[in-house]
């Protein structure tokens, strides 16, 4: 009988089967052993140690290594293109909170210059706030728990210095599994700044903003893959980066390639799904907004 059907259906520890009331739960590390109590798995404890830890870290590494569908900041709620790369070309909208392109930021105001319409929302519709408004439209925004306001309210206290509120903002952001605001919490911890500096912390927050799809977690944990000296590691967070758009991963694995480390399939690979998502953001209607933005400053 197969092996891995057999650590499903007994316990691991005295062999009982699943039946007549017995109920199996699974080791919680590695999902690959069953016990009927807690004492028969504390007392397999030390047989199935190594095994569990080596299939832990399998684990790990197949949900780390996966490559995300997305990036973190996902598609543009009007147009559905991806989210241009650069954070310039796109606009939090301070009424509804929704993070939309230059394209169809530009594109609105043109609808409304045309048809001689007063400003309102490129999304919902509603009328833009005034200067005096737009705190009092925040914060009823961060009293509904937006994770989205939350993290933006976040990155204004920490560049105000207001670390602590930072932090604050942050963690109820991530509760929320708000991405972003785990990559800020990331250096955060790394810095010591509103906490007390913790390397670990640091990592598994960069871990979950990578997991989440943001490219420059990614990008910064294959670097510290690479200083590690752990380079086949550091190239396939290098790759899965490069696919996400990132551009300091595509020169990371050129160096990679020059020293023998990455196979040229693979870097080739990686260059073309790095172009095909850069390709992706592009559309005539943002082309007219960069163009039309240009000209203007």
């Amino acid at each position: 009988m197969n092996e891995d059907y057999m650590n499903k259906t007994v316990c691991a520890s005295c062999g009982s089967a699943e039946v007549d009331g017995i109920k199996l739960k699974e080791c919680n590390a590695c999902k690959s052993v069953r016990y009927c109590s807690d004492a028969c798995q504390k007392n397999h404890k030390s047989q199935h140690k190594e095994a569990c830890k080596e299939r832990a870290a399998e684990l790990h590494d197949e949900i780390l290594f996966k490559q995300p569908e997305s990036r973190h900041d996902g598609d543009c709620p009007i147009c559905c293109l991806p989210m241009p790369l650069d954070k310039q070309k796109s606009f939090m909208m301070a009424c509804c909170s929704k993070t939309i392109c230059k394209g169809c930021f530009h594109a609105n105001q043109k609808r409304e210059a045309k048809a001689s319409l007063n400003s309102s929302c490129s999304f919902c519709r509603q009328p833009v706030p005034k200067k005096d408004e737009l705190g009092k439209q925040r914060m009823k925004r961060i009293e509904a728990n937006d994770p989205v306001v939350l993290c933006e309210e976040g990155i204004e206290l920490y560049n105000k210095g207001d670390h602590q509120s930072a932090l604050e903002y942050y963690t109820r952001a991530t509760g929320l599994g708000n991405v972003e605001a785990h990559y800020q919490l990331a250096y955060m911890n790394r810095d010591g700044h509103g906490v007390e500096k913790d390397w670990r912390k640091y990592l598994r927050h960069l871990v979950v903003a990578a997991i989440g799809g943001h490219p420059t977690a990614r990008y910064n944990l294959g670097c510290i893959e690479w200083h590690n000296g752990n380079t086949e590691r550091a190239a396939k967070h290098f790759i899965i980066a490069a696919k996400l758009g990132d551009d300091d991963s595509i020169k990371s694995l050129m160096d990679a390639y020059r020293g023998g480390f990455v196979s040229k399939e693979d870097l080739a690979a990686a260059l073309r799904a790095h172009q095909a998502a850069v390709d992706a953001t592009k559309s005539p209607q943002r082309e007219a907004a960069e163009e039309y933005y240009q000209n203007k400053d």
